[in-house]
């Protein structure tokens, strides 16, 4: 497949992705960090796809390192403010209506945010896990991330006047701090290590989430893409099977992605104005 010429005599793009859905009533539709930038949550690369900041703490680090562990959940507990405050924007009511019309296959995320569901969304997988929730890494036990969050609060009040810059993962860039006396709260079931419930770098998807997407991708007839450049491999590798099968891919996405060759077509624009016309058209 080629990828076809990006015409801008036109509204970007519009013409040329209204027709590509309209040919595939059967979408595979994968989303990535660019999907939720216009909610305010802060995406991964640059448009050559390199990282624009330190790469996200890997789960071994997390599990290994006690001062690690402190500094992660107090950068989450004041990202947690603005992040967990962010409501779904034009791309995600869009993705929305595409499934009210009865054209989403499954729509698998690689956000944690959880916006897709607030907009309505509700064949939605939620690839790499969800912030809103904390784990046991010891134990089954699970709570609501406001629930940590109030516990951080009593914990750490002399952290409470910080703020900073939101990063992807809901936690803030606080550096030069000494975090070796932040009081991270053990499992109150079992007094195992809490971890947001999300899959961090170097740890598996789980895998029945990675059969049921290949399941939904089998029956879809086309894939698209937004906001994602593609680089992970957990979705990266979704794209490359559909490639395979033979069916058609469609991305948007501000940047290179790493399944351009891939393509059949490629919209270099903002998500929720490459989908603001599903909005407005008849289901």
């Amino acid at each position: 497949m080629t990828e076809l010429p990006h015409h801008a005599s036109a509204p970007p793009g519009t013409t040329a992705l209204g027709a590509f859905i309209a040919r595939h009533r059967r979408l595979f539709v994968l989303t990535g960090a660019g999907c939720s930038t216009a909610s305010g949550i802060a995406d991964y690369r640059d448009e050559a796809g390199a990282w624009k900041r330190v790469p996200p703490l890997s789960h071994q680090a997390f599990m290994s390192d006690a001062l690690l562990r402190r500094r992660y959940w107090a950068r989450s507990m004041v990202g947690w403010r603005r992040f967990g405050a962010a409501e779904p924007n034009a791309a995600h009511h869009a993705l929305r209506a595409l499934e009210d019309a009865g054209q989403v296959v499954l729509l698998l995320t690689q956000n944690v945010d959880g916006l897709h569901q607030r907009a309505g969304s509700r064949r939605v997988l939620d690839l790499h896990g969800r912030l809103d929730t904390v784990r046991c890494t010891a134990c089954p036990a699970r709570l609501p991330r406001a629930a940590m969050q109030d516990w951080l609060y009593a914990r750490n009040p002399g952290w409470l006047p910080l703020d900073a810059f939101a990063a992807p993962d809901g936690d803030a860039d606080l550096d030069g701090l000494d975090f070796s006396g932040f009081d991270v709260p053990p499992c109150p079931q079992c007094g195992g290590v809490l971890k947001p419930d999300v899959v961090f770098f170097g740890e598996h998807v789980p895998r029945e989430r990675v059969e049921r997407a290949f399941e939904a991708l089998e029956a879809a007839d086309a894939v698209l893409v937004v906001g994602s450049s593609l680089m992970v491999y957990s979705g990266y590798r979704f794209v490359q099977a559909a490639a395979h099968q033979g069916k058609p891919i469609a991305a948007v996405n501000l940047g290179r992605t790493r399944a351009d060759a891939l393509l059949s077509l490629k919209l270099t624009q903002a998500c929720e104005e490459a989908l603001a016309f599903l909005l407005h058209r008849p289901v």
